[in-house]
């Protein structure tokens, strides 16, 4: 059955022609589309998920079939867009380029004036032409192919919390008719924008099933749906990230993604729900009533002996410890249990055949690729190792003294992160050494500065 197999697929011969045939008719269906696009803009995701990137006439985008370029550095920026030069990654190393390619699928309009405007998503590739260890994506799709390997297959959904805030006071909008939990009924000055994020996702073609209204006054919740593309569906997060930002802009909003903007309420998180499937499309996962499968047991063990370690990628920022707090459903210490929101692992409400894992910890400004990476590394380690799971908690996780406590600031983070042998191994090497690295550096500079509540202290 497979000797024509050539004849059926003749670009196979030269897999490179394939794809640049591939993207220019990519680029053809879009325009056919989109006639009147006029500019394109070209990125990559950066450590931080910061867009990086240029804009391009629309006429030069057949040209990037064959790539572009842009400095390995990007993935050595902070938050504020400067190179760690401690990366070695700028300066030192002579800020080398390196060959850009884009990825499949991307090509979509722009939310600011789709009409005229498209965006495509880049992906970096090293000295030697292969995969670019050190971007996010790539670090991802590596630990996925450890477990595909393996026969294992992830299914995500992600949970995407942010505020609108009123750009002229700074704060969330405290109007009469300010959003409540679970609220329905949007304020007026949020409906129309709600509705164009709906519209503007639709084009881009990002399964956003639903906004839902949060805890906190102006905050709500973007639902995407599940789905096994995992390398997409983190795109997606990014893509919408991107594009409620630009939404808010035209209803002169501002869309908020920082962790814990506002201390006396709730902080803003990533949650992603997670399944696995074997090679015949099973939930490994799946479990009895009153009894957990080994495979979801393993799994979750996994998890919870790298959770410590891993806030440092899931809280990746000074700010992002301010929402570990009590009282606020966030967290404290790596611990599971069923319908239960104080726990990190919450196992929610489902039949057998479709129970998942809601992973809890991940705040809205951690960059969704290694957030995943991170959960499907701990996925990995349960399943190749004898791991012994943690007894269930019940009630408030708070007060559960059997559960192993989260680091609960960034310094002590960043050194479990740095010790964790394991983690670090499946993230990469190069990588983990670039995290710790730009991190540290960027922790150090923010606590040079000597804040006004210092100042206030008159002493």
């Amino acid at each position: 059955m497979y000797s024509n197999i050539f004849d059926i697929h003749p670009l196979l011969i030269n897999p490179s022609v394939a794809k640049n045939d591939s993207f220019r008719k990519e680029v053809e269906r879009y325009l056919q589309r989109y006639p009147d696009t006029e500019h394109v803009d070209i990125y990559l995701n950066d450590l931080n998920g910061q867009f990086r990137g240029k804009r391009l006439p629309i006429a030069e985008i057949f040209s990037l079939e064959k790539g572009c370029y842009f400095p390995l550095s990007i993935y050595a920026m902070d938050l504020h867009g400067s190179v760690v030069e401690e990366s070695g990654l700028g300066q030192q190393a002579g800020e080398p380029d390196r060959l850009c390619v884009p990825v499949a699928g991307t090509l979509k309009p722009c939310a600011k004036d789709p009409l005229h405007h498209a965006q495509l998503l880049l992906t970096m590739k090293n000295a030697e032409g292969e995969a670019c260890e050190l971007e996010p994506r790539v670090v991802l799709q590596n630990v996925l192919q450890r477990l595909h390997d393996k026969g294992y297959y992830p299914v995500i959904a992600a949970e995407l919390e942010f505020y609108l805030v009123d750009p002229q006071q700074q704060t969330v909008t405290q109007a009469p008719s300010s959003s409540q939990s679970f609220s329905v009924d949007a304020p007026e000055q949020h409906n129309l924008l709600l509705n164009e994020i709906e519209q503007q996702a639709k084009l881009q073609a990002l399964p956003l099933t639903g906004i839902v209204a949060e805890a906190a006054s102006g905050q709500y919740e973007l639902n995407l749906h599940h789905t096994e593309k995992v390398l997409e569906a983190c795109d997606h997060v990014l893509a919408l990230k991107r594009l409620t930002r630009q939404i808010a802009e035209k209803h002169h909003q501002h869309a908020c993604f920082m962790a814990k903007p506002y201390a006396h309420s709730a902080g803003s998180g990533l949650h992603f729900h997670i399944s696995v499937q074997n090679d015949l499309g099973q939930n490994v996962l799946a479990s009895t009533p009153g009894k957990l499968s080994e495979s979801m047991e393993r799994v979750m063990a996994g998890m919870l002996a790298l959770m410590p370690s891993s806030m440092a990628v899931f809280a990746p920022n000074i700010n992002a410890f301010r929402r570990f707090r009590q009282g606020m459903h966030v967290p404290l210490c790596a611990s599971w249990g069923h319908n239960n929101r104080t726990v990190a692992l919450r196992l929610p409400c489902a039949d057998s055949a479709n129970q998942r894992i809601e992973y809890r910890l991940a705040g809205a400004d951690a960059n969704p690729y290694l957030a995943v990476a991170v959960i499907l590394c701990g996925m990995l380690y349960g399943l190749e190792h004898n791991v012994p799971l943690p007894a269930v908690s019940s009630g408030n996780s708070y007060e559960n003294a059997h559960a192993a406590p989260l680091p609960l600031s960034q310094q002590e983070a960043l050194t479990q992160f740095k010790q964790n042998v394991a983690l670090r191994e499946i993230l990469g090497p190069a990588f983990s050494a670039l995290w710790y690295t730009c991190k540290t550096q960027e922790l150090r500079k923010f606590e040079e500065h000597v804040t006004n509540e210092e100042m206030s202290w008159m002493l």
